[in-house]
């Protein structure tokens, strides 16, 4: 007799949502954590508390940087530094005592340590080893370093995303290495909270990944707002003094080199899976050339028995994907069906204002066929304009043929929550003129994809 029906290895977004997922399934489930706390990078060191800071600097730069005068409002601010780490430690701790809650809940057993394969069905946890029927690997991922540029959070000079989160002041000046998702968040962060911020990308434009369009609109905002960037850059070294950090610059092709002075730097190059310490040569898995563990559309791997889901497998590094997942292994492994759209995850870079996107760019689409494009401004959205707020677009991109919905890409304050009715659309098979047709309640920020689907065929009202 097997322990467990299923051993969930790692408590993110994937592995707690699927530890709960199976538990209701009616498995006998074991989740392997060794953080104190359960909820994995996401939780602790990475999504909530990055948010709760990004929602803080809004707020305050709301009223010191006077943007409320154009309502008629007038106000001071300053920050309590202290308060403001501890506000987002305390969004943290509500998420992640929630989680054990939920484990005790609905009887999931918390092992606590780390486990390492001593056979394709049984793991080892500290001196136990724990038998299963299935194993799921979901250990996510962490910081991809940079040589030359060696992290050390506690000293708050070369920092990564987790020290990025708790710095002792804010910085005079912030060198953000690497122009991706969580360095434009957390530089946001601290040029909102008073600090000169300037990024560092080795591509020729920031937002590796996204619709073109999308990323030069972006780029414009940012630098609008304060943001220095030196793109088509790259960094051969960096050297800590007593007082901050010099970075060596050289253009991307080559050419000379520069230097750069920095309170503080942070390395924001990307993420890498987590399988050191695994042993998976024991449970008879082979990574691939990237470090990942290949799954099939089921996500299960080439061993019998042994599952993976989340940043350890191929695909965006994201937590929704990995929640998706977490919900079709746990059924998968119950016999019954799960499923998850890799062709329809949305992404959102969490800026002011947010950039989102679900399905394929302008560029991808068009190589896969002829296309129709509709775009809307918010220039032209009634409610954007009451709030005098109206940065940004929608973009619809449509197969010129079926008039089938192949991405959508919003910039905009609400961006992130936006996106989710063209991922529902798309998940639906949606048309442009589905979206189109569909009443939009007035006014909202909404509206803007309602005239974005009737601009695909060149009939939007308000512009």
């Amino acid at each position: 007799m097997a322990d467990y029906d299923v051993i969930i290895i790692g408590s993110g977004p994937g592995g707690y949502v699927a530890a709960i997922r199976a538990a209701q399934n009616g498995l006998k489930t074991a989740c392997v954590e060794s953080r104190e706390t359960l909820g994995g990078t996401c939780l602790n060191i990475g999504c909530i508390p990055s948010k709760a800071l990004l929602h803080a600097s809004e707020l305050y730069e709301e009223v010191s940087a006077g943007h409320l005068k154009k309502f008629g409002i007038t106000a001071s601010a300053k920050i309590d530094h202290g308060e403001l780490l501890a506000s987002k430690d305390k969004a943290v701790k509500g998420l992640t005592d929630g989680v054990a809650f939920l484990f005790k809940k609905n009887k999931v057993d918390w092992l606590k340590g780390h486990a390492s394969f001593e056979s394709k069905n049984s793991i080892k946890v500290g001196d136990t080893v724990y038998t299963a029927k299935n194993i799921v690997v979901a250990t996510g991922s962490s910081v991809t370093p940079l040589p030359g540029a060696d992290v050390d959070n506690d000293k708050g000079v070369i920092v990564d995303s987790t020290g990025a989160l708790s710095l002792k002041k804010v910085p005079g000046h912030l060198v953000v290495i690497g122009g991706g998702v969580i360095g434009l968040e957390l530089g946001s962060v601290w040029r909102r909270l008073g600090a000169k911020v300037t990024v560092v990308e080795y591509l020729d434009q920031i937002l590796p990944g996204m619709d073109g369009e999308v990323r030069k609109e972006s780029a414009k905002l940012l630098k609008k707002q304060g943001m220095e960037f030196l793109t088509s850059t790259k960094v051969t070294s960096v050297k800590t003094g007593k007082s901050g950090a010099t970075l060596t610059l050289e253009p991307a092709a080559g050419g000379e080199a520069t230097t750069l002075e920095a309170d503080v730097v942070l390395v924001s190059i990307g993420r890498r899976p987590n399988t050191e310490g695994l042993a998976l040569e024991k449970s008879g898995l082979a990574l691939n050339k990237r470090g990942q563990i290949e799954v099939d559309h089921y996500l299960a791997t080439a061993v019998p028995g042994i599952w993976a889901i989340g940043d350890v497998t191929p695909g965006p590094m994201l937590a929704h994907k990995a929640e998706d997942e977490g919900i079709a292994v746990a059924d998968n492994i119950a016999g019954l069906t799960g499923y998850v759209n890799h062709d329809v995850i949305p992404s959102v870079v969490y800026t002011m204002p947010e950039i989102a996107g679900v399905g394929l760019t302008e560029e991808a689409a068009k190589e896969k066929g002829e296309v129709k494009v509709g775009k809307f401004p918010f220039l032209g959205n009634s409610r954007a304009k009451a709030n005098q707020d109206t940065d940004g677009f929608v973009k619809i991109i449509a197969d010129a043929k079926t008039d089938r919905v192949l991405g959508v890409w919003i910039v905009n304050r609400l961006a992130g929550t936006l996106i989710a009715e063209a991922a529902l659309a798309m998940e639906m098979g949606a048309s442009s003129e589905d979206i189109a047709l569909t009443c939009h309640a007035h006014p909202t920020h909404a509206e803007a994809l309602k005239e974005a689907a009737m601009a695909v065929t060149g009939k939007p009202i308000h512009i």
